[in-house]
């Protein structure tokens, strides 16, 4: 795909805030286990908080290519950092602008929009991951609302986010159509965090077990038609695992730089071995594996924009891109050999941080079925 000149922009002025602003600072995040909220509100500036919600909402206006591009450079300077933004563009700002209703979103889109607010997504449960119809968290009905009880899990943000879009069963004898959305306030009493995972990597993006204790809901906090919850959590999809496919490939191209940096200046034998074959064949087969994985992810944003069904295409672009980042990261890792293996060298943390790619958003498993029914 040859990018317009907006996008050209998009990713440089992107990449240049982030080789800044991130990159250098990223071990630091992680063995804090978080970021600075100020970070937050710099990354919204640049307009990376709502990126493709219209300038009449708060939004940048931007396309779904230019958004795939954006959070490459993010996950290229920090793995963690786009997953948190990812979540912010599609599951959180995204679906409010695109569902809520007009006081939802004049209360709480100008704050997600400007970074001075995280939201988070909780649909996962302990026995309900890509099951998403097995939820057992209950929303009963009370005078003036609802009482939200039960507990999700593997929540990201859900320490740090002001706002928890959860999805609960409204009607335990509907199936699917018996689950709701609802938008909480995480300063609400009953909303508890049990636990913050620790986790192999992405560290400084907090994974959290959530509980509602008798968690009191207004109505007007009801989030899309009541039992209309499942096919709004799954609407999501697409542009969702567009997200963690993009910032697979920014993570992998990180590695793959590294891995190309050093081969370059590393001599044996009297050459630099990007020189010997069995190096430089590895690195030209990481570097194809990994341009194919992106023009696939920018095939699916590009269809997204269209405005054409692409659920086939995410799927085969997080597909292919999560499994090939996990690929190209390992070669490169055997390219410095003993160094690679080294904190210093920047590898082992995007190692840490890839893995995931493979299962949050749908695992790879669920992405082949996916393909496989529109086949």
């Amino acid at each position: 795909m040859i990018l317009n000149e907006t996008q050209s922009a998009i990713v440089d002025a992107v990449r240049a805030f982030a080789q800044d602003r991130i990159r250098p600072f990223s071990l630091n995040f992680e063995t804090a286990g978080a970021y600075p909220p100020e970070l937050f509100q710099e990354i919204a500036a640049l307009g990376l908080m709502g990126m493709t919600i219209s300038e009449d909402l708060g939004g940048a206006g931007a396309d779904y290519v230019s958004y795939a591009l954006a959070l490459m450079e993010i996950a290229a300077a920090d793995g963690a950092l786009s997953t948190i933004i990812s979540i912010q563009n599609s599951l959180i700002v995204g679906s409010l602008a695109r569902t809520g209703t007009e006081e939802q979103k004049a209360r709480f889109l100008p704050d997600l929009i400007a970074g001075r607010m995280l939201g988070a997504f909780a649909l996962t449960e302990a026995d309900a991951g890509s099951d998403a119809s097995a939820i057992r968290t209950r929303a009963t009905r009370v005078d003036g609302g609802w009482r939200l009880n039960g507990a999700k899990q593997f929540i990201t943000s859900g320490k740090i986010a002001g706002l928890t879009i959860v999805y609960a069963v409204t009607d335990p004898d509907a199936g699917k159509r018996g689950i709701t959305g609802f938008l909480v306030p995480t300063d609400r009493q009953g909303y508890i965090v049990d636990k913050v995972e620790h986790k192999l990597g992405q560290a400084a993006s907090d994974t959290c077990a959530i509980r509602f204790d008798d968690l009191f809901l207004e109505d007007d906090l009801r989030f899309g038609t009541e039992g209309g919850g499942y096919s709004l959590a799954l609407s999501n999809l697409e542009v969702g695992r567009i997200g963690i496919a993009a910032q697979a490939i920014g993570m992998a191209q990180a590695a793959l730089d590294i891995a190309v940096g050093y081969a370059r200046d590393r001599m044996s034998m009297g050459k630099a071995i990007i020189e010997h074959q069995a190096v430089g064949f590895r690195l030209a087969d990481l570097a194809a594996k990994l341009e194919a994985a992106r023009q696939l992810v920018l095939h699916a944003a590009s269809a997204k924009d269209a405005g054409l069904p692409c659920l086939k295409e995410a799927s085969m672009a997080k597909l292919v891109a999560s499994e090939t980042a996990e690929t190209v990261v390992s070669g490169a890792i055997q390219t410095l050999g003993g160094y690679g293996y080294l904190e210093e060298f920047g590898l082992a943390k995007i190692y840490r941080d890839v893995r995931v790619c493979q299962i949050y958003e749908g695992t790879s498993d669920i992405q082949r079925m996916v393909i496989a029914r529109a086949l």
